[in-house]
């Protein structure tokens, strides 16, 4: 394996380092002109290290004649920069109505899309991939392939009442006959929406609602508040199952948010139970 003119094999700590402070000066970057030229926080340098880490730890167990790759993962125990702080804004409920009101104005798509988004907590690009045949309104179930899953797992879950009245909705207004995608691509139905249509589709929500941009905010948030709103009277095993997470820690770390109406219910039960006893 090499990386440039250097064999991996060969690079060490100081490679490490340099790759680095090269990543948060934007002195190296991914070739294309459309790439921001300013630093990328620890966030992305973490992925990108722990990415190599991961292709490397798998070079270990791959042989070409006879012969491993590598012999040993040069990277093996050095530092992860890590995100103190890391942007995860979430969509609040007030938010959400202007979203809501604001796609009515932008077509039936993009309302279906972001109604489905907000009811089901998965991330935009399963949701972006569903077909009509997953989504089963008789039982008020939908399944999430494997495939277009990122945890590669294949679930069904229940849908909300108005995730079934709006899909319900939807397909008559579509007329179609047979299978097909649910969000088709505006140049060949044959294929499911391309990822950078969804993210136009944000940016035209947030215009048209007037919300002001705030970094790290897309569709994603809703995936937060999906977490949030269901944390409190839903047990986590349910909740993970119902959004998709594989990892109960993750929904902990990443996706719930401590909100002040919840605590101010959690303390009210506690002094209702204390008040009884």
């Amino acid at each position: 394996m090499c990386w440039g003119d250097a064999k991996v094999k060969e690079l060490d700590r100081r490679d490490w380092d340099r790759f680095v402070r090269q990543r948060r000066a934007g002195t190296l970057k991914p070739a294309g002109g459309f790439r921001k030229t300013k630093g990328v926080r620890d966030r992305v340098i973490e992925y990108d290290l722990r990415f190599l880490l991961s292709v490397c730890n798998w070079a270990e167990t791959v042989r070409v004649n006879g012969v491993p790759m590598l012999d040993r993962n040069p990277f093996k125990g050095f530092p992860v920069p890590t995100e103190l702080n890391p942007r995860r804004p979430i969509t609040t409920d007030d938010e959400f109505a202007k979203l809501t009101k604001a796609a009515r104005g932008l077509g039936p798509d993009i309302e279906l899309y972001l109604l489905l988004t907000h009811e089901t907590g998965h991330r935009c690009s399963a949701v972006g991939r569903l077909r009509w045949s997953d989504l089963d309104l008789e039982k008020r179930l939908v399944t999430w392939r494997a495939e277009h899953d990122k945890i590669g797992r294949e679930h069904v879950v229940p849908l909300s009442a108005a995730a079934v009245a709006a899909v319900k909705a939807a397909h008559r207004r579509a007329a179609r006959i047979g299978d097909g995608w649910a969000f088709p691509s505006p140049t060949d139905p044959e294929k499911p929406i391309r990822r950078d249509l969804l993210r136009d589709w944000w940016q035209r929500l947030e215009a048209a609602a007037k919300l002001d941009r705030i970094p790290g905010r897309g569709w994603h948030s809703l995936r937060r508040k999906f977490a949030t709103d269901l944390k409190a009277d839903t047990p986590l095993a349910d909740l993970c199952s119902l959004g998709g997470w594989n990892d109960h820690n993750t929904v902990l770390k990443c996706y719930m948010r401590p909100d002040e109406n919840t605590m101010r219910d959690a303390l009210a039960r506690r002094a209702e139970r204390s008040a009884s006893a």
